[in-house]
């Protein structure tokens, strides 16, 4: 199964974080309008990601442990054609626990994407993915990880646990 390591953290100051990646990436980024549906699942997580202005979505599995700081995730993707049928499927097989919407600015360096989202009804967060190589040490993702950390000013202080779907489901 393919792995990154991830990272993610609440946004202090997002103008500043917004030029450090353009400066680190030496590109404008690219906005990404995204709705991911979550749906019930005994093991891992499960969601489907729908972009404004695709045809397609995307159906995406993925089992990480919920701790502070650099950490593996295993993930499995399938690119379906018809995602509102999907999403109607699983949701009458599965339940959905919730939906996450939000503005993602992508921005590449190296191996790594950062994703800087405004998610509706939480605010501004960013997320490191350095996708990993075959063969890669994870120890090796670790650090690329705490390096881009440290470059664009994210401390430990600033660092969560869970994903977006956790997050929202704490403030209910």
């Amino acid at each position: 199964m393919p792995s990154n390591v991830e990272v993610k953290a609440e946004v202090k100051d997002l103008h500043t974080l917004l030029d450090t990646a353009k400066r680190l990436s030496g590109a404008d980024g690219t906005q990404l309008n995204q709705e991911d549906t979550f749906f019930n699942a005994k093991n891992g997580r499960l969601k489907l990601r729908i972009e404004e202005g695709a045809t397609t979505g995307k159906l995406i599995f993925y089992k990480r442990n919920d701790i502070s700081g650099p950490k593996q995730s295993d993930y499995m993707y399938t690119i379906v054609p018809n995602p509102s049928d999907l999403k109607l499927t699983l949701s009458n097989a599965l339940g959905v626990r919730g939906c996450v919407r939000k503005v993602r600015q992508l921005f590449i360096v190296g191996q790594t994407r950062i994703h800087i989202d405004s998610v509706e009804g939480l605010g501004d967060y960013m997320e490191l993915e350095v996708c990993m190589n075959n063969g890669q040490l994870i120890s090796e993702g670790e650090a690329i990880a705490h390096d881009l950390m440290m470059k664009l000013g994210i401390s430990n202080e600033d660092l969560i646990t869970c994903a977006y779907m956790d997050l929202l489901e704490q403030k209910k």
